[in-house]
C-alpha cells in the first residue's frame, strides 16, 4: 500500500515520500528467500515513443510529423519481421523484443497522429492568416488557467492568460468558429481575479506566437473583457478558498507568507522576487508549483488515517480518491492540476489493487495518455521534471536506500538520502538544459527542506478550508504554518549565498544530452564495485581540489575592476567599488532577482550610496534587490518625480531600509571613499522633449582609481546638447561611457566627441521590441576605435584598470537566460 503511493507522487526533488518499494537490486538470496522481480518495463518503450514522437511534431508542423511516424512505424514492423523470421525462436523472441517493437511502432504511431491532427487545427489557414496579417479582431474565449503578471519594463502590469479560443470575428466581419489555444496578453486590471472556465468576449491585435507548442495566435489588448455568465462552481469554490488562504496569510511577514499560498495551491501572486531567485539557485522552485507531490502529502495524510481505522485497501483507495477530488477543487482544475491529479490517480490504482509492482508500467501508461491528450505536453519541462523524478524514485531511491540499509546507515536516514539523491540526479539534465547550471547544494538543501514541506502544506490546506466559516481560526493555523515555511526561506537563502554553489554547465538541448550521457555511463559503470569505489573518490578528489580554486580565484569579480555593467536585462544597473565588500549602486534595473544576483555575484555586503537617474521602471523595479539583505547608507536621485510611480517605489524601498533619501542637482559632487561622483546632468530641468523623463536623467561623471566614467542615464538628444552647451572644456571627457538610453539613436554627435572614450558599455535586454541598441550608433563608435560591450550578449561586463590602460572582462550569459 506504502509502496504504490510513491507512483502518486511525480514530485520535483525535496517533497517527502511514503516509504519506498523494494528495490530491484538485492544480495543473492540464500535458501528460502525469494528473489525481488525486476522492475516492469514493458510499457516503457511506449511512453519514450509516444514523448519523443510529440516533442518533435510540437517543432517539425503536422505534414512532417504524419510523415516520419509513418516511416518510423514501417521501419520498426519491417525490423521486427525481420528479427523473428531470422532468429526462428518466435515465442522466445516474441517474448523478448516483440513487444517492445511493437510497443515502440505503437507508441510513434499513435503519438504522430495525436499531435498532427492539433497541429492541423492548430495551423488553420483562415487563423494562420489573419495573425500573419496581425489583424485586429473580436475573439471569444474562455480562460484556462489563472492569469499570472509578467514582468516588462516597457508594460508594467501586463497579465498573461491561457485560454481557448471559441470563435472570432475578423475585420471584415467574418465569423470563424475554432477550438485552439490563445494567449492573451492584457493590461487592462479588470483581467485580475478571472477564473479559469470563465466565457470571455474581447477585442484586440492578433500575434504570430513563438512556436513549439499548440498556440495559436497571441492576442494584445488594453481593453477589459466583456464576461458571460459565470465560472463552474468547482472553480468559484476554489476562488473562496484560495482568498481565504491570501487573507490569512496576509498579517504574516511577506517571506514565508508569500511563500505558504505558492506551497499549498501554486499561488505565487505574493511571493517576493528575492525569493524565487534564492529558490531557483538552491534547486527549490518545484515547490513553488503545484505537482504531484502536493497530492502525494495531501493523499499520504488521509492514507495514513486509514490505516490507523484499519480500512481495508478499496475503502483507503476510496477515501484517498476523495481527498483527491477535494485538493483539485481547492487549487483549481487547470491543466497542470489535473495532470498531477492523473499521477495521483496512478497510484491509487495500483494501491487497490494491492500491485505495487505495477506503478512503473502505471506511469508509462499515464505518461502515453497525457501525451496523446495533450501533446503540448511533451515540451513541458515541468512535465518533464514530474516524470523523470517519479521514474527516479521508482527505477534508482529503492537501490540506494537498501544499499545504505547494507552499509549499516538508520532506514529512515536511508530512506531521507537515496529519495531526494534519486530524484536530483533523474531531473538533472533537463535542470541542466534549462539554467545552464549544475547546482551543488540542491540535494543538501531539499534533504533539509524535507522536514518542513509536509506540515507547511497540510496546515495551509487546513487554513483553506476553515477560511470561509471562521477566519480568524484560519489565521492562526496559517501562523503555524509560517513556522515551516519560514525554514524554507532560510534554507534557500543561504544555499544561494554558499560561494561555488552552483557550476557552469552546456545550456540547451545539448547541455542535456550531454547530461544524460554522463549520467546513464556512470549508474552503467557504478554497477561494478571497484569503479563504484574509484568514481567516489575521483568525485570527492575533484570537489575538494577544485572547492578552494573556485573559492579563492572564481574570476568574477575580476581584479582592479572599477565599473561592471550588470546583465539585468532591458535596464540599467552600474556598480562601482569603494571597498571590499562596498560599492556605489547606479540605477537597478527592472527587477529585483538580477540586480540582487549581480551584486551576490559580485560580493556586495553594503552599498553607501545609491543613485537613481530617474524614475522609469527599468532603472527603478529591482530597487527591493538592491536593500535584500544589505545595509543601504542613502539614496540620491533628481529634482524630477517623474513618474509618480517610480518615485513612490524608490521612496518606500528607502523607508524600509532606513536609507536617506536625498536629491541633487547639476554641479554637486558626492565622494564616497575612493569614488568621487560629479553631476553634470540635467543643467536645468527640461520640459517639452520627446520625453521628459529620459532628459531630466542625472549624468554622472565618476572617478574611480584615476579612470574617468561618464554614467549618462536615459539621456536623448536635448538633455545631451543642453550639457554639451553648458560643460566646461574637457568636463565631458571620459575613459569610460555607459552609453545613453540602452544605446538609442537619439544621440548627439557633439556629445560623443566631447567625451571620446575607449570603452562603451550598453546595458540592454535581450530581443527587446525597441530596436536598442541602434546599429548606426554601434558602427559609429566602431569606426572611432571604441570597445563595446553589451549586456545581452556579454552579460555581466567589466572595465579593468591595468598597468598601461584598460582591459574588459565579461561574464557571459548563461543559457536559457534572457538577461
Amino acid at each position: 500500500m506504502s509502496d504504490s503511493a510513491v507512483a502518486a507522487d511525480p514530485p520535483p526533488v525535496g517533497r517527502p515520500q511514503p516509504r519506498l518499494p523494494a528495490g530491484p537490486a538485492q544480495p543473492a538470496p540464500s535458501a528460502g528467500q525469494v528473489r525481488p522481480e525486476p522492475p516492469d518495463l514493458r510499457l516503457a518503450g511506449l511512453a519514450v515513443a509516444a514523448w519523443l514522437t510529440a516533442l518533435a511534431g510540437l517543432h517539425l508542423g503536422s505534414r512532417t510529423t504524419l510523415l516520419v511516424a509513418g516511416t518510423v512505424a514501417g521501419l520498426t514492423a519491417i525490423g521486427a519481421a525481420h528479427l523473428l523470421g531470422r532468429l526462428g525462436r518466435p515465442r522466445a523472441v516474441v517474448r523478448r523484443y516483440g513487444w517492445v517493437a511493437v510497443a515502440v511502432g505503437l507508441g510513434v504511431v499513435c503519438a504522430g497522429a495525436a499531435t498532427a491532427a492539433r497541429l492541423a487545427v492548430r495551423d488553420a489557414p483562415a487563423i494562420r492568416a489573419l495573425v500573419e496579417q496581425r489583424a485586429p479582431i473580436t475573439a471569444d474565449l474562455v480562460v484556462r488557467d489563472d492569469p499570472r503578471p509578467i514582468r516588462s519594463a516597457g508594460r508594467p502590469g501586463m497579465l498573461l492568460v491561457s485560454s481557448e479560443l471559441v470563435r472570432l470575428t475578423g475585420p471584415d466581419g467574418r465569423r470563424i468558429h475554432a477550438s485552439v489555444r490563445l494567449l492573451v496578453l492584457a493590461t487592462d486590471p479588470a483581467w485580475r481575479g478571472l477564473l479559469p472556465g470563465q466565457r470571455l468576449t474581447v477585442d484586440g491585435r492578433l500575434g504570430v506566437p513563438r512556436g513549439g507548442d499548440l498556440t495559436a495566435a497571441v492576442l494584445s489588448t488594453n481593453g477589459p473583457p466583456e464576461r458571460h455568465g459565470a465560472p463552474s462552481w468547482a472553480q468559484r469554490a476554489a476562488g473562496t478558498l484560495r482568498t481565504g488562504l491570501q487573507r490569512a496569510c496576509a498579517p504574516l511577514p511577506d517571506d514565508p507568507g508569500g511563500l505558504l499560498p505558492g506551497l499549498v495551491v501554486g499561488d505565487t501572486s505574493r511571493l517576493p522576487p528575492a525569493v524565487e531567485a534564492d529558490f531557483q539557485a538552491t534547486g527549490m522552485t518545484h515547490l513553488n508549483a503545484v505537482s504531484g507531490s502536493n497530492v502525494a502529502i495531501v493523499v499520504g495524510a488521509v492514507l495514513l488515517l486509514a490505516r490507523w481505522s484499519r480500512a481495508g485497501p478499496w475503502l483507503a483507495a476510496a477515501l484517498c480518491g476523495v481527498a483527491l477530488v477535494g485538493f483539485v477543487i481547492l487549487v483549481r482544475p487547470s491543466p497542470s492540476v489535473v495532470r498531477a491529479a492523473t499521477m495521483g490517480a496512478i497510484g491509487l490504482a495500483a494501491l487497490a489493487a494491492g500491485r505495487p509492482r505495477a506503478a512503473l508500467p502505471a506511469l508509462a501508461a499515464a505518461v502515453t495518455v497525457l501525451v496523446l491528450v495533450d501533446p503540448e505536453l511533451a515540451g513541458d519541462p515541468g512535465f518533464a521534471l514530474s516524470v523523470l523524478a517519479t521514474g527516479g524514485l521508482l527505477l534508482l531511491a529503492p537501490q540506494w536506500r537498501d544499499g545504505l540499509r547494507r552499509r549499516g546507515v538508520p532506514p529512515g536516514l536511508a530512506e531521507a538520502l537515496a529519495v531526494p539523491a534519486a530524484a536530483q540526479l533523474a531531473c538533472g539534465p533537463v535542470v541542466a538544459g534549462i539554467s545552464g547550471t549544475v547546482s551543488l547544494v540542491a540535494v543538501p538543501a531539499n534533504l533539509l527542506a524535507v522536514p518542513a514541506i509536509a506540515p507547511a502544506t497540510v496546515l495551509g490546506v487546513l487554513a483553506a478550508m476553515v477560511s470561509p466559516i471562521w477566519p480568524a481560526g484560519a489565521e492562526f493555523v496559517a501562523w503555524l504554518a509560517s513556522w515551516p515555511a519560514w525554514w524554507l526561506v532560510v534554507i534557500a537563502r543561504q544555499g544561494a549565498r554558499l560561494p561555488g554553489g552552483t557550476l557552469p554547465w552546456p545550456g540547451g538541448v545539448p547541455g542535456a544530452l550531454l547530461l544524460t550521457g554522463l549520467t546513464v555511463a556512470l549508474l552503467i559503470a557504478a554497477r561494478r564495485p571497484l569503479v563504484r569505489r574509484l568514481v567516489a573518490v575521483v568525485g570527492v578528489a575533484a570537489v575538494l581540489g577544485a572547492l578552494p580554486v573556485r573559492l579563492l580565484a572564481a574570476g568574477w569579480p575580476p581584479a582592479r575592476w572599477v565599473v561592471v555593467a550588470c546583465a539585468v536585462g532591458q535596464g540599467d544597473a552600474l556598480v562601482l567599488p569603494v571597498d571590499p565588500g562596498r560599492a556605489v549602486v547606479v540605477d537597478a534595473g527592472p527587477e529585483p532577482g538580477a540586480v540582487d544576483g549581480c551584486l551576490r555575484r559580485l560580493g556586495v555586503r553594503e552599498v553607501p550610496l545609491l543613485v537613481i537617474s530617474h524614475f522609469h521602471a527599468d532603472h527603478v523595479g529591482g530597487v527591493a534587490g538592491v536593500f535584500r539583505g544589505r545595509r543601504v547608507g542613502a539614496v540620491l536621485t533628481p529634482s524630477s518625480t517623474d513618474p509618480e510611480s517610480g518615485r513612490d517605489l524608490v521612496r518606500a524601498a528607502a523607508n524600509g531600509g532606513r536609507a536617506a533619501l536625498l536629491t541633487t542637482v547639476a554641479g554637486a559632487r558626492h565622494p564616497v571613499g575612493g569614488v568621487d561622483l560629479l553631476v553634470l546632468g540635467p543643467p536645468y530641468p527640461l520640459a517639452g522633449t520627446r520625453s521628459d523623463p529620459n532628459n531630466n536623467s542625472l549624468v554622472l561623471r565618476a572617478t574611480v582609481a584615476g579612470v574617468r566614467i561618464l554614467l549618462a542615464g536615459d539621456a536623448e538628444t536635448e538633455e545631451q546638447h543642453a550639457m554639451l552647451a553648458r560643460a566646461a572644456p574637457g568636463q565631458l571627457r571620459a575613459d569610460v561611457l555607459k552609453v545613453a538610453h540602452h544605446g538609442s539613436a537619439y544621440q548627439d554627435q557633439g556629445f560623443l566627441d566631447a567625451v571620446r572614450p575607449t570603452v562603451a558599455l550598453v546595458p540592454v535586454g535581450t530581443g527587446n521590441t525597441y530596436g536598442h541598441p541602434s546599429p548606426g550608433l554601434l558602427a559609429q563608435l566602431g569606426r572611432g576605435g571604441v570597445r563595446v560591450l553589451r549586456t545581452d550578449t556579454d552579460g555581466d561586463v567589466a572595465v579593468v584598470r591595468t598597468g598601461d590602460g584598460l582591459a574588459v572582462a565579461r561574464r557571459g550569459v548563461p543559457a536559457g537566460r534572457q538577461p
